[in-house]
């Protein structure tokens, strides 16, 4: 619980200048690897979209664009959902919710397609989550993860934790003025599984056809996975 309370606290307090500083440390390279993941994803008319960790919306807004899909953007932070729901008023199809990933408020095989970005290693236990996901999957329903990743080679990992551990956070400081709550960024990320452990986390616990995409010399993956159809819960 003392985890769940700091991670809560970290994003309410950083919720306003989110977007701006994301554009700032990635330099704007997540918006890259967003785009590059969606083009794994192919939401149709009629299906149900549960997009975790939603933050501020971004990624929730770009599987809202076909207007004939019900998508669902659920968060921990109420402060992030508020800016979410600034920027999502326009759209008819997309739903808020405050709530807890790892103990989703939604019955068993309710959606066609789970995506989180930049928010698994948030969780303060990534198997529960990775259950908790295929629960609410349907049967052949697809998981998306998108998230950052430590590079196998040792000089960029080097790099990647001197810009990470070092840099990032007075920038934080600088512009944001919470450089304490961007070492979370650094703590989270250090403390993540390999691309290939998160593989095995999934194929261990009934996910198929797992896909992995890395980019950027390795600082970030897609992982992709499909619930099979015949599942019985």
């Amino acid at each position: 619980m003392q985890t769940e309370n700091r991670i809560q606290t970290i994003f309410n307090s950083i919720s306003d200048d989110y977007d701006h500083m994301n554009d700032i440390i990635s330099f704007n390279q997540h918006t890259i690897w967003r785009n590059r993941t969606n083009k794994e994803i192919f939401v149709k008319p009629g299906q149900k979209v549960l997009d975790l960790c939603c933050g501020t919306g971004d990624w929730t807004i770009q599987l809202a664009e076909n207007q004939e899909a019900e998508i669902t953007g659920l968060d921990f932070s109420g402060n992030m959902l508020k800016v979410a729901a600034g920027k999502t008023a326009q759209f008819n199809n997309i739903t808020l919710t405050q709530g807890d990933a790892t103990d989703l408020p939604y019955d068993d095989n309710t959606f066609d397609i789970v995506t989180i970005g930049f928010g698994l290693r948030n969780l303060p236990d990534y198997l529960s989550g990775i259950k908790e996901f295929y629960r609410v999957l349907k049967p052949g329903g697809q998981l998306v993860i998108l998230e950052t990743s430590n590079p196998e080679s040792k000089l960029m990992n080097f790099g990647f934790k001197i810009y990470f551990g070092k840099i990032m956070p007075v920038l934080g400081e600088k512009i944001a003025g919470s450089g304490q709550e961007y070492t979370w960024l650094f703590e989270s990320t250090s403390k993540f599984l390999s691309k290939e452990e998160l593989k095995t986390m999934m194929q261990q616990n009934g996910y198929i056809n797992i896909k992995v995409i890395p980019h950027t010399f390795g600082t970030a993956a897609t992982h992709i996975g499909y619930k099979p159809i015949e599942a019985a819960m």
